[in-house]
């Protein structure tokens, strides 16, 4: 399977834009919410050490700390979104004309279908998470960057309704109704308020740009 993280950002849109099945919804929900992430992590940078900000610099390097790890760790899922959807196209591919081969190629694809949902969800809880680190880092953060604060969210909060998506699809043909549930379920929590908190910060990123 091909690292679609070593690419160069014109090679990765180029598959993007391609008639290739990956990467897809889900590898570029992950990457918008990686940029929202280092965004995010851009207000920390130019907030730590300034003067004006002494209060907020323990707060400020927590933040740092944790939108770091999900910059990092969203690439990777990106990845492995384009890896588990090869295991439904393996599936689908599977042969099909005795029962057996039937049973067997059935299994496959709801072992992989359950893969596939999996990690956009993954994808979504943590661009959901940027959403809320948004938050303070706009209220406290560096005033000069509380612009990028206010797009580190916009990303965050479209990228996580985006990778939400391709759960859907996949829920779509999961006969498992226990799972499907436990999935909505999961969904619920991760985007309760999500909505709502975005648009707290864009109102304190206007507020700070206006200057009230």
């Amino acid at each position: 399977m091909q690292e679609f993280t070593a690419k160069t950002l014109n090679q990765f849109l180029e598959e993007l834009a391609s008639s290739a099945p990956v990467p897809g919804g889900g590898s570029g929900s992950a990457l918008a919410g990686a940029l929202g992430a280092g965004l995010l992590s851009m207000v920390c940078n130019l907030t730590i050490g300034k003067k004006g900000y002494e209060d907020v610099q323990e707060e400020m390097r927590r933040i740092l700390a944790r939108s770091e790890e999900i910059r990092l760790t969203l690439p990777k899922l990106l990845q492995a979104d384009t890896e588990v959807y090869s295991q439904v196209m393996a599936a689908n591919r599977m042969p099909r004309k005795t029962d057996d081969e039937k049973t067997a190629r059935d299994a496959a694809m709801q072992k992989a279908l359950q893969a596939a949902a999996e990690i956009p969800l993954q994808i979504a809880a943590l661009c959901a998470e940027i959403v809320e680190l948004c938050l303070p880092a706009a209220q406290k953060g560096n005033k000069w960057a509380v612009s990028d604060a206010g797009v580190g969210a916009l990303l965050a909060e479209a990228s996580m309704r985006g990778a939400l998506l391709n759960v859907e699809i996949n829920l779509a043909s999961i006969k498992d109704a226990a799972f499907v549930s436990a999935m909505r379920e999961r969904m619920a929590r991760i985007t309760t308020g999500k909505a709502e908190l975005k648009e707290q910060v864009m109102s304190v990123v206007l507020r700070t740009i206006q200057g009230s």
